[in-house]
């Protein structure tokens, strides 16, 4: 009687070892499940990673290439930036020594004079044709930004600060001046105080020094 009571005891016991058992067995596969996923995920990172450094590579030795062509590109400019302007003046220096050889060979003064005017006409349009432009100064007011007075006159005739003469003449470069124009203006001074060209001349040019 007691013994029967025993086993009836012991196998709810066997049960849930059982039971339990079931669930590690559950749990283990699981966790095999969960470690071949995340050797699976880490394969594909891996794959990834090569697959972006091999781009990066590449990339790099594009610009690497890139660099050098652009570095060659701007020592080429630099050293031969101004070949095609020289191109075109070739053709202005043959004309002067035509001129030079014709003038050796013939007493036509006007003829000669024709010639260079020929010449610088055509000078002048080169330089055109790269964006270089003559000031037309005589007559404008003057302006710092363009002129450089080297003396002042006194004229009836003109409105004070006026450019009455250019000695030498100044050029413009797109939008930049490379070379101020060298001109004499008129002066506003009252008559008794009107100074000759001389004094004005060597006062300017002291104002300048200081």
């Amino acid at each position: 009687m007691t013994k029967g009571k025993k086993s009836k005891i012991e196998e709810p016991e066997n049960h849930n070892d059982e039971k339990k058992q079931e669930e590690e067995l559950k749990e283990e596969v699981n966790e095999k499940n969960e470690i071949e996923r995340a050797k699976a995920k880490i394969s594909e990172l891996e794959s990834q990673v090569k697959e972006l450094e091999d781009r990066f590579l590449r990339k790099v030795a594009e610009f690497e290439n890139y660099k050098r062509r652009a570095e060659n590109d701007q020592f080429n400019l630099i050293t031969y930036g101004a070949e095609s302007f020289i191109v075109k003046l070739l053709p202005v220096i043959d004309d002067f020594e035509r001129s030079f050889q014709h003038i050796d060979s013939t007493n036509d003064s006007e003829s000669i004079k024709k010639g260079l005017k020929l010449v610088y006409d055509k000078l002048i349009k080169v330089l055109e044709e790269q964006g270089v432009k003559k000031m037309e100064s005589v007559g404008k007011p003057f302006n710092v930004d363009f002129h450089d007075a080297l003396m002042q006159r006194k004229d009836e005739k003109a409105e004070p600060h006026t450019v009455l003469q250019e000695i030498e003449p100044g050029y413009i470069y797109r939008e930049k001046v490379i070379r101020h124009a060298k001109v004499i203006v008129s002066e506003d001074l009252p008559e008794d105080n009107v100074q000759s060209d001389d004094s004005n001349s060597d006062d300017i040019a002291n104002n300048r020094e200081n």
